[in-house]
Parts: C-alpha cells; sequence; structure tokens
C-alpha cells in the first residue's frame, strides 16, 4: 500500500496532529513565545469573548456554536471522528483547510492538540463549532513549521462523523440457583394393631 501526503495534509499534521504539548494548565500561564508578540494574542482572545456567543473552558479555550443539533452521538475519548475544519491565525490568514483540499480528516482523540481534544468531544454529530485556541494548548513558545510560536490558533470545525465503540453488551446474569427440593412427604405411620 503506498501512502501520499500532500503538503496541505502534513500542514495539518503539523497544526492539529503533532506532538500534544504537556504546557501551562491555562492559557494565561503561557510563557512569552520566542520571536512574537504575545499581547496581540492576549488581546485577541480578551475581544473574542465579548463577541456574541462566544465562551471559554475552564482551561482557555474559547469556543462558540454555528451550528447545532439534538441528534447525533458526542465523542468519547479515544474517538475516532471525521471532521471538515478550516485552520487560521488571528489575522485571517489561512494555514490550512480540508474544505480547499475536498478531503475531510480523520483521526483518533487523544492524538491531537490539547484545544481539539478539549473541543471536539464537545460536540456532536452534524454540528459546526468554532474555536480559538491559545498557544498553550496548541504548541507553545516553539515553532512549528508554517505556526509561530505563541500563535493562538483558530478554527472551524464541522464534525461528519463520530465511530465510538459500540456498547458492550449487558453481562449476562448467573442463572438463578435451583430452589432447594421440597422434603418428599412423610410415609404414612404405620397403623396401630387393631386400629381399622
Amino acid at each position: 500500500m503506498t501512502y501520499r501526503f500532500t503538503a496541505a495534509a502534513l500542514i495539518f499534521g503539523a497544526a492539529v496532529f503533532g506532538l500534544v504539548q504537556s504546557g501551562p494548565a491555562t492559557a494565561a500561564d503561557a510563557p512569552a513565545a520566542k520571536g512574537t508578540t504575545t499581547m496581540p494574542q492576549t488581546d485577541f482572545l480578551a475581544q473574542n469573548l465579548k463577541k456574541p456567543g462566544w465562551k471559554a473552558t475552564a482551561k482557555g479555550l474559547q469556543y462558540r456554536v454555528v451550528k447545532s443539533t439534538r441528534e447525533g452521538p458526542k465523542p468519547l475519548p479515544g474517538t475516532i471522528v471525521t471532521v471538515h475544519y478550516d485552520g487560521t491565525f488571528i489575522d485571517g490568514r489561512k494555514f490550512d483547510s480540508s474544505y480547499e483540499r475536498q478531503e475531510p480528516a480523520t483521526f483518533q482523540l487523544g492524538n491531537v492538540i490539547e484545544g481539539w481534544q478539549e473541543g471536539v468531544p464537545m460536540m456532536r454529530e452534524g454540528e459546526t463549532w468554532e474555536f480559538a485556541i491559545p498557544s498553550a494548548m496548541a504548541y507553545g513558545p516553539e515553532d512549528r513549521g508554517p505556526i509561530a510560536g505563541g500563535s493562538t490558533l483558530l478554527f472551524k470545525v464541522r464534525l461528519l462523523w463520530v465511530a465510538n465503540p459500540a456498547p458492550e453488551p449487558p453481562k449476562a446474569s448467573p442463572a438463578p440457583k435451583p430452589a432447594p427440593a421440597a422434603a418428599p412427604p412423610a410415609a404414612p405411620a404405620p397403623a396401630a394393631p387393631g386400629a381399622k
């Protein structure tokens, strides 16, 4: 079997799959990025939260529901999912897009950047969300290919498919133990001599 990797697929790998960062606990704890100014990133995140519909998790991931559904499963940890997405920097420059490649991305949760690990499981299959991922939940202060250290990453993600494992069938309960057999009826007492 031959695998072909397009430049865009490799960027997606660098942008989203990459090595999972074990960085600061919150975006505010992130160190200053090498070669980049963190102030515009911090200002962007503060202003973004003031926009209608935007919310933040305790770790600092910002999200907005674009299209919701009450149906569809939510991914579980370790689930394989298929998504379409656009990835941009805060200045609007696009660094990757599965839409432009006309090929959705399939991956296992747990093998992506922390922002995706936290954000995608909040979605339901069929929904579209936007994420503003602080650098501490992406790549931190280190440059990764086209992504400068300290970059806040913006994604618009449509969750196409969730491959949650099938629930395990309920374990069969052990067969009930048979009730103890009733004692056999007592034999009639022998008749007394001379009794009728």
